[in-house]
């Protein structure tokens, strides 16, 4: 009899999707040695090897139906796998999985059903088939009421995905929004959103800067006040200047003046704060080469 337990033991060995290693199971008699071996004949066990190499490439791409939207990350180790229409492919899976769900998380979103498995076990399979590790690094899931309105913009083919959510204002002026993001970088929506423990290691490096300046003791907090608006305005999406703007409007002052207010922007840059791969195209076809 094969039981889930020894299914699970082959899957955390070779890396292969669950059906694959109950198949696998079936065939070798519940023998795991065998079974391994079955997997590495079929191809399927090619995931485990790439379990500790860098995916820092990839995409990030957006799903909006009605109110409701997806933008998601998947990683590749190369770009150039990125573009690979089977990639592409099932990163439009994991879109219309997910917005066709009701999860909130990445670790539900992962235990989704979707053909024979789970969009885990579809991402080992294709690990296997592409030849690269692959990994579905985060998602956000977002609602609007019918009064508010999604914008959503991908660079570089996917290179950034920023979804906006405006009050009041249009589809247009959400996507105008979402461009600028993608262009300048916010961390934060509003001046408000900035935790209280990162704004105040801000102020302490920016003193520590004018101490050393040799600005007064006397004249330090007042000097702050300068700086941390000028902190606000490089990083707030609200506070910093529209990119379109010819009168120095910010982007708070552009929503309003279309008559809205912003209500929401997600911002995923692929790879951002990852390990970068160092190697060359010539070195990795290289290594190719040498069956490595």
């Amino acid at each position: 009899m094969i039981t889930a337990s020894l299914v699970k033991e082959l899957r955390d060995k070779t890396g292969a999707g669950m059906l694959d290693c109950k198949k696998a199971l079936e065939e070798t008699n519940g023998n795991i040695d065998s079974a391994i071996d079955w997997l590495r004949e079929k191809g399927i066990s090619k995931a485990q090897k790439k379990a500790d190499r860098i995916a820092a490439e990839g995409v990030a791409s957006i799903l909006i139906k009605g109110n409701k939207a997806v933008i998601i990350e998947v990683n590749a180790e190369t770009d150039f796998v990125a573009k690979n229409e089977k990639f592409t492919d099932m990163v439009n899976t994991i879109l219309e999985t997910i917005i066709n769900s009701d999860v909130k998380t990445l670790s539900d979103a992962l235990k989704l059903s979707v053909g024979e498995g789970t969009i885990e076990d579809l991402i080992v399979s294709k690990t296997a088939t592409i030849g690269e590790k692959l990994s579905f690094r985060r998602m956000e899931v977002v609602t609007k009421t019918d009064n508010e309105s999604f914008g959503d913009y991908i660079h570089m083919g996917g290179k950034i995905a920023v979804l906006t959510v405006l009050d009041g204002a249009n589809q247009s002026v959400a996507k105008d929004v979402a461009m600028h993001a993608a262009a300048m970088k916010p961390l934060y929506v509003k001046s408000s959103d900035v935790p209280t423990d990162v704004l105040d290691k801000e102020k302490e490096i920016m003193k520590e800067q004018l101490l050393n300046e040799g600005k007064p003791l006397d004249r330090i907090e007042g000097i702050l006040v300068g700086k941390v608006k000028k902190y606000y305005e490089e990083v707030c999406l609200e506070n910093q200047i529209f990119v379109k703007a010819e009168n120095k409007e910010t982007v708070a002052d552009f929503v309003k003046n279309n008559g809205g207010t912003i209500k929401d922007m997600i911002r995923f840059e692929v790879g951002e704060g990852m390990e970068k791969r160092n190697e060359n195209f010539a070195e990795e076809v290289a290594k190719q080469m040498q069956g490595k």
